[in-house]
């Protein structure tokens, strides 16, 4: 989901339970660095990788799987195949994801969003979007309460501009939604130790007491709707999938307790930052494409990104390029070019050395600015049919 990004010291006891923390990679609910090994990621975390049989069910309901799907940037999952078995049977699922609002968007949140958006348009189902501007307001010191609500209402902007159902979406802010969210973390929290809580996300001394807490208040979005219709709704959560610790560690465990399904999840890749072995940060702005950039900004961006080219165009020409480390290419298969054909031409061109690491640059930096100014225009209308998304008390 990539919207918690705290930075704790994790000790070698709880390294297992918080996630995977290695020499050369770490992936936490609160960090990602170095290169990632999913392969790992799908053994250590129990997940269940995407096969050709679920693409096949998903096309029966869909016309035809998303392309994140056939790409494998969505590859993981955790009982997808059950959220399908209940839908086929005429139970509908609900869709939770959310942002936690400490700086600007960037292309890198919007890729789960997207296909959030698809699933929620295909299945027809309800979309409860979480806010987490509590959770952000107590981790980040320099954060002023002020800053953080400017932050939630233009990270909103950029949801809403992707297409959601005004009918079938709904957003909160925990702070504008604590009285309807309380009872269910109360309940969420009265099953959960300090030590468990130690464990999962390596808390310390020094970890303010909101902090703490906050787990319990991410985990209520998945009963949510259950509570407020009073039956057993099936979750399914599209997140990126440094956030499994809090459905596996937390929701899924105390599920049954309440009465509840457990919440399923279907986890995404992380989009590379356009700097190779940086993190995509609002603090170093060549990181990321952001939805406000000028296009003209993102384009520059682009054309500087790490590239999988060749020293000289004559080695290029000989050996290719890899689109595997190329940041540019990344960006068109993982979120900017839909059309399968095209990418595949690419790519192919690319390893054979037949298209440029600066051609392939121009047509990655071509397709930014049609979506960047498609996309804030649609942002712009957003402004008008804000309310018609928002959840409050």
């Amino acid at each position: 989901m990539h919207y918690l990004h705290a930075k704790i010291i994790l000790t070698k006891d709880n390294l297992l339970n918080a996630g995977i923390k290695l020499a050369d990679y770490s992936v936490t609910p609160w960090e990602v660095k170095g290169e990632v090994d999913y392969d790992r990621l799908v053994r250590d975390f129990g997940t269940s990788y995407i096969n050709q049989s679920l693409l096949d069910r998903v096309k029966k309901h869909t016309g035809e799987p998303h392309f994140m799907l056939k790409r494998k940037v969505f590859f993981s999952h955790r009982d997808f195949n059950w959220i399908l078995d209940k839908y086929e049977k005429g139970e509908k699922f609900f869709l939770y994801t959310g942002r936690g609002p400490s700086g600007d968007t960037h292309l890198g949140h919007l890729l789960p969003w997207i296909f959030t958006q698809y699933l929620q348009e295909k299945f027809g189902v309800e979309l409860y979007f979480q806010i987490t501007d509590d959770e952000k307001y107590m981790h980040d010191r320099s954060l002023t309460r002020k800053r953080v609500s400017e932050f939630a209402y233009e990270n909103i902007l950029d949801i809403i501009a992707l297409g959601f159902d005004p009918e079938k979406t709904f957003i909160f802010k925990n702070t504008e939604y604590i009285k309807t969210m309380y009872k269910i973390s109360t309940d969420i929290a009265k099953h959960i130790t300090f030590s468990t809580a130690k464990g999962i996300f390596g808390f310390q001394n020094s970890t303010n007491i909101g902090m703490i807490f906050f787990p319990s208040l991410q985990a209520a979005t998945c009963f949510l709707p259950s509570e407020l219709k009073g039956k057993n709704i099936p979750c399914l959560i599209p997140a990126a999938i440094d956030q499994d610790d809090y459905w596996r560690g937390v929701a899924r465990e105390i599920a049954p307790k309440l009465g509840y399904y457990k919440p399923a999840q279907i986890h995404s890749k992380f989009l590379p930052a356009l700097q190779r072995g940086e993190k995509m940060s609002a603090s170093k702005p060549n990181t990321a494409i952001f939805t406000t950039d000028e296009p003209e900004v993102a384009e520059k961006k682009i054309k500087s990104a790490f590239t999988g080219g060749r020293d000289t165009i004559e080695e290029h020409r000989k050996h290719g390029g890899n689109p595997d480390v190329d940041s540019a290419f990344q960006y068109l298969y993982m979120i900017l070019e839909e059309d399968d054909k095209k990418i595949s031409e690419i790519e192919e061109d690319y390893r054979a050395g037949n298209l440029l690491s600066g051609e392939l640059k121009q047509i990655a930096a071509e397709k930014t600015k049609v979506f960047l100014k498609e996309h804030q225009r649609k942002r712009e209308s957003a402004k008008k049919t804000f309310d018609k998304f928002i959840l409050r008390d």
